[in-house]
């Protein structure tokens, strides 16, 4: 695949506590050349995250596994550019809805995240669980979807061994969404 020459830089911003395994993902792909990016900072939980943002303007930047509120500053000036992966089918529009393989109604979890957001799952006896990458905007959880994953709820599946494969699943989205966005 031919790349333009400029890499885009990118920040991400993680949660310390959490197994970072978007950033992984991000890091691997960048390491073997499937997305034309750099990593310009990673972020852990820091109050100081927009002064040092704005020192490095990123073309984008990556939510992954963040667990703070993005101030309206920070979403206005960085429109259609803040990626936030959502344990959730989040829908195209603001009533509208996602079907399931199977033709189901999905569950947006709004507002959820984490192991609530997977127990959400469960507890409405989903027949799949998925995951969501949307642009983040002022309107909480919602923005253009620009990928989406789901993933069967086995029989017997607990938090752990649901999150476990649909983690997976959201790496691969992660990197799947990257490549495209980073070879403009």
């Amino acid at each position: 695949m031919m790349f333009p020459k400029t890499k885009k830089k990118l920040v991400l911003m993680v949660h310390e506590g959490s197994s970072q395994t978007n950033l992984k993902a991000i890091q691997k792909a960048i390491n073997d050349g499937k997305i034309n990016a750099e990593i310009s900072a990673v972020i852990s939980d820091s109050e100081d995250a927009i002064p040092i943002i704005k020192k490095m303007p990123p073309d984008y930047i990556c939510l992954a596994g963040w667990k703070k509120i993005i101030s309206n500053e920070l979403i206005q000036k960085y429109e259609n550019r803040i990626l936030n992966i959502h344990p959730g089918l989040i829908p195209d529009t603001t009533d509208g809805n996602v079907l399931n393989p199977d033709n189901t109604e999905t569950i947006w979890n709004k507002g959820m995240y984490g192991n609530k957001a997977i127990q959400n799952f469960l507890d409405q006896k989903a027949t799949f669980a998925g995951s969501s990458i949307h642009f983040l905007t002022l309107n909480f959880d919602f923005g253009p979807v620009l990928g989406r994953t789901f993933e069967k709820i086995e029989t017997g599946d607990t938090i752990e061994s649901l999150y476990l494969r649909l983690k997976k699943k959201e790496n691969q989205l992660y990197v799947e969404v990257l490549e495209k966005l980073c070879q403009k």
